[in-house]
Parts: structure tokens; sequence; C-alpha cells
């Protein structure tokens, strides 16, 4: 097993290109069941969850290539819709397989999945929107048990779910008749599965609104057009918090600033100047790091995939922040891991109170998610001395070439064997 050495730093300095969402890439490689050619998708991070998915399709019969982050993808073959729970519990977005494996062949088993212990993270409001399209739904031995014909009907998100509404568009797509979704999620990598299915030629409407008419093609595969995945938001913000915790100018390349909105918000409100510059953010040094206050929410709201590495850089800050966790409730596990560097940091349920230091002490932590991964990393930049991040596993899932960006960076920091 492998873990990550990271020293403490003052300054970093340079640029760093960033890999394309994993989050968006994800759903986009499920959406070739739906695909009646080979599809081909660019700018796709290799990365361990992308991985696992590509390994998921090649058990349901499907073949591709995948190599210098293009890849090609053909659906046609597919002679299995089990997708089985070896490969489902490493990654909790093999459920989206569910709704396009149903809608293409009315029938699929699909086990429940797995991912980080960030909290309950229930797929109810997927298998009720299926079974409101007629599908007939059974949990059989950890399995999710789907058939039927699906058919267009008003559906609406009891709450706004990314996943669910990926899942449901996907199924929708093939369905027969007008499919209408209501509080449907609005992420950036939503709306990229939207555009990739319109220009495939599917009938869809109010992309990137809370409200969706889908005329489904009635089980008739789309022609898909070449796909080139979006930036990964939530990856240019990791790098962006480690200019601001090291106070330093750092420049993230290939990233869309309109996705990270709030966070560079967040960024400006702390005292650091935020330079855009076509796919060019460069973070400034603040003269002085102010405290902040953040919630969470879904997008366009504070993402909570960014809650850990804010959490970091608010010890750096004068003065205490408070950081209310509204989305998920076992997201302040990486709290236990910053206390053993000397954070001050004090929890009332879903509302964090840190108050800043001059000075985190090095130690050994244990990542326990992806995001909590990246902000003990960023903290280990920020500490006095030499310490040690492990179960660094869940970094690779989500980071491509982490260790090569941040010593791009000046940073100080080796992977090593335990």
């Amino acid at each position: 097993m492998y873990y990550l050495e990271i020293e403490g730093t003052s300054n970093l300095n340079g640029s760093v290109e960033i890999s394309g969402a994993k989050n968006a890439a994800l759903p986009l490689i499920v959406s070739s069941i739906l695909a009646k050619n080979e599809v081909s998708m660019k700018n796709i991070p290799n990365v361990a969850d992308i991985n696992t998915l590509f390994l998921l399709l090649k058990n349901l019969g499907a073949s591709f290539s995948f190599e210098n982050h293009e890849a090609k993808i053909n659906t046609s073959t597919l002679n299995n819709t089990k997708a089985k729970y070896d490969i489902v519990r490493k990654m909790r977005a093999s459920i989206l397989t569910l709704g396009p494996l149903l809608a293409r062949f009315k029938e699929c088993e699909v086990s429940l999945p797995g991912g980080c212990a960030i909290g309950q993270r229930p797929i109810d409001l997927h298998l009720l929107a299926l079974e409101k399209m007629g599908a007939n739904i059974a949990i059989k031995q950890g399995y999710v048990v789907a058939s039927g014909a699906l058919k267009g009907t008003d559906i609406i998100f009891d709450k706004i779910t990314v996943t669910g509404s990926e899942n449901i568009i996907m199924a929708a797509s093939l369905a027969k008749g007008k499919t209408k979704l209501i509080n449907v999620a609005k992420e950036p990598e939503v709306v990229q599965l939207c555009e990739t299915l319109k220009e495939a030629g599917l009938d869809i409407k109010g992309i990137g609104a809370d409200e969706l008419e889908i005329y489904g093609t009635d089980g008739e595969l789309l022609p898909f057009k070449e796909i080139n995945v979006i930036p990964d938001r939530i990856e240019a913000g990791t790098y962006l918090c480690a200019g601001a915790i090291t106070n330093s100018k750092i420049t993230v390349k290939k990233a869309n600033a309109k996705h990270l909105s709030a966070v560079l918000d967040k960024f400006r409100q702390m005292g650091f100047g935020i330079e855009v510059k076509d796919d060019e953010i460069t973070i400034l040094p603040a003269k002085k790091i102010k405290a902040i206050e953040i919630i969470t929410s879904e997008y366009p709201g504070f993402p909570t995939d960014m809650q850990a590495q804010f959490m970091a850089l608010a010890l750096r800050a004068e003065g205490t922040s408070i950081i209310d966790e509204r989305l998920f409730e076992n997201r302040f596990m990486h709290v236990s891991e910053l206390l053993r560097m000397g954070a001050d940091i004090k929890l009332n349920g879903h509302i964090a109170s840190i108050t800043g230091t001059k000075e985190l002490n090095c130690a050994d932590v244990m990542a326990t998610d992806l995001r909590a991964s990246s902000a003990l990393i960023l903290a280990a930049l920020f500490a006095k001395g030499v310490s040690r991040v492990h179960r660094i596993y869940h970094l690779d899932r989500g980071y491509e070439k982490l260790e090569e960006k941040f010593k791009k960076l000046g940073a100080n920091i080796k992977r090593l064997e335990e």
C-alpha cells in the first residue's frame, strides 16, 4: 500500500493543466450504451474510477480502447445485463448503468453501489422514478433487479440528485413518449450529458434549468458524435487551494471559470486575487487571509466536493471560519485527522467552526475519502516538517498525476510504499 510524504512549504509557483472531469466522463461513458455507433471521447482522465467503469462495460460485453486520454467505445456487442458486485462495490457511479441498460434491453440486474463512505446516498429516487416509468423493481441478494418497457411520464425528484438525474435522463432517452423531469440537478456534468444526447438527435428541452422535457426514441439507439469531456472543476479548485494555503501565485490551465463561480467568490472573500483569462485561472496572494462562512449546496452553490479543501485553507485564516455541510452527514471525517496536525476545529452537528493558526504540525494522517485526502495534502503543505498521508487509493480514484502536478508547482511530495 502506498502513502504520500509531503514536506511543508512556504511558497509554490507555476502552473498546472487540469484534466477532464471524472464526474462528467463517467455518465458520458455509460451513455454509450444508448449509442448505435462506436463512440469517440476525448479528454478522459486516467484515474481509477474511469478504469473501473471500463472494466464494468467490458464485463457487459462492450469493447473499448483507451489511450492518451482518448477512448473509443463500442456497445453494439453487449450480451450481458448484470453489473456484478465485485466491480460495482468499488465505485458508486456504476449505478448509472441501471437506467440505460433497462431502457435498451427491458431488463437488467445492477448491484447496489459502493464508493466513498461520506454518508447516506440512497438510490431510492432512481428506483421510484423508474417505477413511475413502468419498470418492475425488486431488490434481491444485494442487486436491483429491473424489467419492463419504459414509458414517458412526469417525475418530480423530492431531492436534487446528480446521479439520479443522470440515470433517469438516460433512461428517458429510449423510453416511449415524453418524460418531464422536475427538480433536476444543474451541475455542469449533468448539462454536458444532456448536450451530448441532444447532439445525438434526442429531443430534449430545458438544458441547464431545473425542469427538463425529454421526448424518448422508443428504444431506437442514437448516433453519437465525438465528445470532449469538460474540465474538472474540483481538481481546478483543489490546486487553487494549494496556492491559497501557501499564499502563492499559481495558475490552473484548461479550466472553466464559469463552473467555479461560487468557489472563486469565496477565494475573493478571503482576500485572494483572482485573474481569469480564457481557460486559465490565476490565484494571487492575499495581504491578509480572512475567515469565511460557507454553506454547501447543489450547483450553482458552493460544492460539497470543495468543503474539505476549504476547511484546510480556513486553518490559515485569521479568525474563526464556519462551514455548514448541508448535503452529506458524514463529510467531516477528515476533521479528526486535521486535529492530529494541531488544528482547532469544533463540530456541532453539520456545522464546523475552524479557528485559524499560524502553524500546523506535521503528522501521520489517514485519508477517509477522495476529497478528504486532498484536504490532508493541503494541510501538509502548510504544516511544519514532513507529514505522511496514508490510504491514498482514495486519491487515485479522482486525481490524475497528482504528485507530478504538485511537484510542478514546487511541492516536495513523494509516493512511497509502506
